[in-house]
């Protein structure tokens, strides 16, 4: 799904790539849509291939570390899907032999780039709410049933919703505010047979009383706003209503004009008290959301030598978040 929905189409469509090959061990699927593209039996075959540069690591998590490492030895730059690894300890040991083997690690968070985030941030950063006092971001879903992909249901390394969400709050929040000062972990299972979490909240804390509330849950029936924010001047409130991976499991190409734009109705509200102490509310129509501003970063830090936004400082400081142990286990 990943490789399908997330990396594929903009690959395909943006002119500073060549979307060369894929690996498919059984279902050869690719060149129905991608004609042109060779489809390996084996990561081996495709790593032997002394034209491609880049590599996007898209595998199971637990084997985002193996293939990595392969290809890397192998002289390839890499993308890798989030979770970059199972532990810290494995992402500085990425980092260290890309810099040994002189090639670029870089880890893919695309949720930098939708819609509702790049609203949320840009109304941070523009000083309507003040100082900011409380920031709350959410992932709701509800989905009793496991999951089809098995690695996620399976109690191993880098499984469980902390590592599937997980990385997506924590490297929004990261890029907002750094490094937590400090930090509380909360999971929970609720899905009869679970062998994995399904529900987790980080409670983070940061200079000047910041508190971040960061949670994600399998059963929410009626999922809460995605984005609160609290701050001395203000409030403001989004809900998730990025539509990429929605258009994009359709089958629309990232260059279509409609790409990327929320429905009218998504509008997030801003709560601010005037001079006056008196309560003015404004509607803020979202950005549009378009990830292939990743893709043109990860250009620009192997053509340009532009550094890659998602440093390796912000991995590590995520990875530690995610291997915390839970405090009410």
């Amino acid at each position: 799904m990943s490789g399908r929905i997330f990396h594929a189409p903009f690959l395909e469509t943006n002119t500073r790539f060549k979307f060369k090959a894929v690996v498919e061990r059984s279902k050869k699927q690719a060149k129905q849509r991608y004609p042109q593209v060779i489809s390996y039996d084996s990561v081996d075959e495709l790593l032997a291939d002394p034209t491609i540069e880049l590599v996007v690591v898209n595998t199971p998590n637990q084997t985002h570390f193996e293939y990595a490492e392969k290809a890397l030895l192998q002289g390839k730059h890499v993308l890798i899907e989030k979770p970059c690894a199972a532990t810290s300890m494995e992402v500085k040991a990425l980092f260290d032999l890309g810099r040994k083997q002189g090639k670029q690690v870089m880890v893919f968070q695309n949720r930098r780039w939708d819609s509702d985030f790049k609203l949320v941030k840009q109304v941070i950063e523009s000083g309507a709410l003040g100082e900011i006092s409380e920031f709350h971001v959410r992932f709701d879903r509800y989905r009793r049933e496991k999951s089809a992909k098995l690695f996620k249901e399976i109690n191993q390394p880098a499984s469980g919703l902390t590592y599937d969400l997980g990385p997506h709050l924590l490297d929004q929040v990261i890029s907002l505010f750094g490094k937590p000062k400090n930090s509380l972990k909360l999971t929970s299972i609720h899905r009869e047979d679970s062998e994995v979490d399904d529900s987790f909240a980080y409670i983070l804390t940061y200079d000047k009383g910041l508190t971040v509330f960061a949670h994600a849950n399998l059963l929410v029936a009626q999922p809460l706003p995605a984005y609160v924010v609290h701050g001395t001047k203000g409030s403001f409130q989004k809900t998730r209503a990025d539509v990429q991976e929605e258009q994009l499991d359709r089958g629309m190409w990232p260059t279509d004009p409609q790409f990327g734009l929320e429905s009218v109705g998504q509008e997030g509200l801003l709560t601010v008290i005037n001079k006056n102490n008196q309560k003015q509310i404004y509607y803020k129509e979202a950005l549009k959301g378009n990830y292939k501003g990743l893709f043109n970063a990860v250009y620009e830090q192997l053509r340009k030598d532009k550094p890659y936004p998602i440093t390796e400082e912000q991995v590590i400081w995520q990875m530690e978040l995610l291997e915390k142990e839970s405090w009410n286990r």
